[in-house]
This record gives C-alpha cells, structure tokens and sequence, in this order.
C-alpha cells in the first residue's frame, strides 16, 4: 500500500490496516486517522508515536500489557499474532532448546512480577542473547524507566511494521 492510498482510507479501513501496528491496541491507530494527511513515513510514525506518548500512564502500560512474553505461552501454543510470530522467529526463538525456554520463561515471571507487565523488546533488532541479557540489565531498572524503555522499544517495533506496511 501505498502513502496517498493509505492517506485516502476511512477511519475504519486506517484502523484495520494500520491497528496491527500496535499489538492489540487499534485504539492508537483509530486516534492516528485524525493527523492525515501523512506526507512521509516518518510523520505517520510520529503521529502515531505521539498518541501514545500523549495518552497517559494507564493506556501506556495497557499497551505493554497487550505484547506477548517472548517465549511465552502464546508463543509455545503457536497463537500470536502473525507480526509478533515472525518477529520472534526472525530473533531465533522459534528453535530454543529446553534449557533456553526455561531461561526464558525465569526471566519473564521475575520481570513480570517486579514491572506488573511483560518484557518488550524489539525481536527483530535482537539475537535470543541479546534479549537476555537485556532481561539481565533491565531487571534493574525503575518501573518508570521500564514503561519508557518499553514505549521505546514498542516505537521500533511500530517503525519496522509501518515500513512493511508502505510502499516507499
């Protein structure tokens, strides 16, 4: 799809196309629509990016909530979602010995039990060993530094879908 094409969309169409950009949270699509006419990619991310910076504390950490634990059980009962699928096998998950999925979901109960919402990071920028020890170093994190850390790297997840999404 083109920009102009996208630009062109009902707010209905715009959420369905753009929503999944955000993982179960076509809500920031839907308040996105509002910005068009997009002139590039980078606006239209901004936008978007804005929606949630502006949305408050809550809707923020709803939208980390929405993302699956890497390794989790969505991901071992085969039920995400196609973008978060992909992404998770692009970052060598997909083919973890049972040693790493243990490390894995370790990780995932202490970070979610310190933080109240799951580890987020950007799959396809990252190797499986990278994203432990990126568990390692953001377990010491605040829980407000994790709720920007994850917005962060939600923001680079979002880049990567639109840039699947446009045509440039």
């Amino acid at each position: 799809m083109t920009l102009s094409q996208l630009n062109s969309l009902s707010r209905e169409e715009f959420v369905r196309v753009v929503g999944p950009v955000f993982e179960h949270s076509p809500w920031i699509a839907e308040a996105g629509w509002d910005k068009r006419p997009f002139t590039d990619l980078e606006q239209l991310h901004g936008a978007l990016m804005r929606v949630v910076r502006d949305s408050g504390e809550a809707k923020q950490v709803g939208l980390i909530q929405a993302h699956p634990d890497l390794v989790g059980r969505a991901a071992l009962a085969g039920t995400l979602t196609p973008e978060s699928n992909r992404e998770q096998a692009s970052a060598g998950l997909g083919k973890l010995s049972p040693e790493e999925i243990a490390a894995f979901q370790k990780n995932n109960q202490a970070y979610r039990a310190k933080f109240g919402f799951p580890f987020v990071i950007c799959a396809r920028l990252n190797k499986k060993e990278a994203i432990l020890k990126g568990f390692e170093t953001r377990l010491q994190n605040s829980r407000v530094m994790e709720i920007a850390t994850a917005l962060e790297e939600i923001g680079k997840i979002a880049w990567l879908r639109l840039q699947d999404l446009i045509a440039n």
